[in-house]
């Protein structure tokens, strides 16, 4: 009988032991695995480089060179300074608006430049303090200014309205306008094009892109069309990485309260 205890004792000594073990793994497992999952801003300091998505179609906020594989704009100019303030050099990543929130979630880059905030993103991404806001209308060309008047003259078979895929735009103008024909092209084609090609007849943009349009294209707001959708613009970021979150949006009210953004958006007429 006796014979058997000790052998009970020592198979119970075993299953402590291995126990122990596998206590001790989970342990360095969960270690590990808190190691992979660091923020965002400490891979950008260990790595001296801020990663940036970016479309380079949005004028003015980012416009792409292609000769130069260069960018300018206000979103460029806000990027730039941010990475100046932590000390790292900035990389423009290209990407495009049905790609850009997958970019972000996939950790392609760090942030991205200027986007709308809207419930879609907010199920996968996150967001920074807003800076700046939009809002939406109907652009056409001058040529057909008088074929048109108010939302719902648009609204009409056989009026093609132009629109770039993955965009907020896309979105509001399938909302709007269920009536009329949807063109849908995808970056790095425009809606705006679209319609000085003679292809679409209306297209919608905001009023930050609308006028630098008007001042460079025969363009024009469609009358008696006024706002809509009045959307503030931010950056998006990992949804998930609460430090870097928190570092842009303090960034962002550091650099509000010294007239940073202002002075930008007076740059480049906004």
């Amino acid at each position: 009988m006796a014979a058997i205890n000790h052998k009970n004792t020592n198979t119970e000594h075993m299953m402590r032991n291995l126990m122990k073990v596998a206590a001790v793994a989970a342990v360095s497992l969960a270690l590990t695995g808190a190691a992979h999952a660091q923020s965002a801003l400490n891979e950008i300091l260990d790595t001296g480089v801020l990663k940036v998505g970016t479309t380079g179609d949005w004028n003015p906020m980012s416009l792409r060179d292609p000769a130069t594989n260069s960018y300018k704009g206000f979103d460029i100019d806000i990027m730039t300074e941010l990475a100046s303030d932590l000390g790292v050099e900035v990389e423009f990543v290209p990407t495009d608006w049905k790609t850009l929130v997958n970019g972000v979630v996939a950790g392609k880059y760090h942030m991205t430049g200027s986007a709308s905030i809207s419930p879609a993103r907010m199920k996968v991404a996150g967001f920074s303090e807003s800076y700046i806001s939009v809002e939406l209308f109907p652009f056409t060309t001058k040529e057909q200014f008088n074929d048109f008047d108010g939302y719902d003259s648009i609204n009409q078979p056989g009026v093609r309205v132009a629109t770039t895929l993955g965009t907020t735009f896309e979105k509001y103008v399938r909302e709007w306008f269920p009536n009329a024909d949807i063109k849908v092209v995808e970056a790095p084609a425009r809606g705006f094009q679209e319609v000085l090609a003679g292809r679409a007849d209306v297209f919608i943009t905001s009023n930050i892109e609308g006028s630098t349009l008007e001042a460079k294209f025969p363009i024009v707001r469609v009358k008696n069309a006024g706002p809509r959708s009045p959307s503030p613009i931010a950056m998006l970021l990992p949804q998930t990485d609460q430090v870097w979150i928190n570092y842009v949006n303090n960034w962002v009210k550091v650099k509000t309260a010294q007239g940073f953004f202002d002075a930008n958006k007076e740059k480049w007429g906004l």
